[in-house]
């Protein structure tokens, strides 16, 4: 989005913001028009405290509606742009819980799943570090093998590095399987 646009975006929503505002003001210091009719309201046979900050209500020129409209227009704009405001502003929220979803799903989603394509491949290297141990291992205990000095100490070496070649190699392997079936997943 340009500057332009965007200055246009914001001065719109400042001065529909400035408006609402003025609306519910305008609302708030209307007098109740059942005071001016002279109908008992609620606390009409107390006297009031007169306030020191402001000007005394009762000397202020009375507002009057604009001609054709009822007395309680102003409070019933001022409800309306209220509730308006109050609609919107759940709506944004919804939007932003939504679009932050989102925001995870396409940033996060991707990231979990190659860290976890990545762990399978660092896994794969080391038992294969083991794997290749043995085999260096076996290559020792050939040379004992074929000269017939076998004995049932080196038998038990021999068996326990077929043993850790079988294991660390099925590992490294499968390791790097699932790597490659996670990094294909979608």
């Amino acid at each position: 989005m340009d500057r332009v646009r965007l200055g246009r975006a914001l001065g719109f929503g400042a001065r529909q913001a400035i408006k609402t505002l003025v609306t519910a003001m305008d609302a708030a210091t209307a007098e109740n028009p059942a005071i001016k009719g002279g109908t008992a309201g609620p606390g009409m046979g107390r006297p009031q405290a007169q306030s020191s900050t402001g000007p005394d209500p009762a000397s202020a020129p009375p507002r009057t509606p604009a001609a054709g409209t009822p007395p309680d227009m102003p409070v019933r704009k001022a409800a309306h742009a209220t509730a308006r405001t109050v609609v919107q502003a759940r709506e944004v929220k919804q939007g932003l819980r939504r679009g932050s979803k989102r925001f995870g799903e396409a940033v996060w989603g991707p990231f979990v799943r190659l860290s976890g394509v990545l762990w399978l491949e660092v896994a794969g290297v080391f038992f294969g570090i083991f794997a290749l141990m043995a085999v260096g291992y076996l290559w020792k205990l050939r040379g004992t093998w074929h000269s017939g000095a076998a004995t049932a100490t080196s038998h038990r070496s021999l068996m326990g590095a077929v043993v850790m070649l079988a294991f660390f190699g099925y590992f490294s392997v499968s390791s790097f399987v699932r790597a490659r079936r996670r990094e294909r997943r979608r």
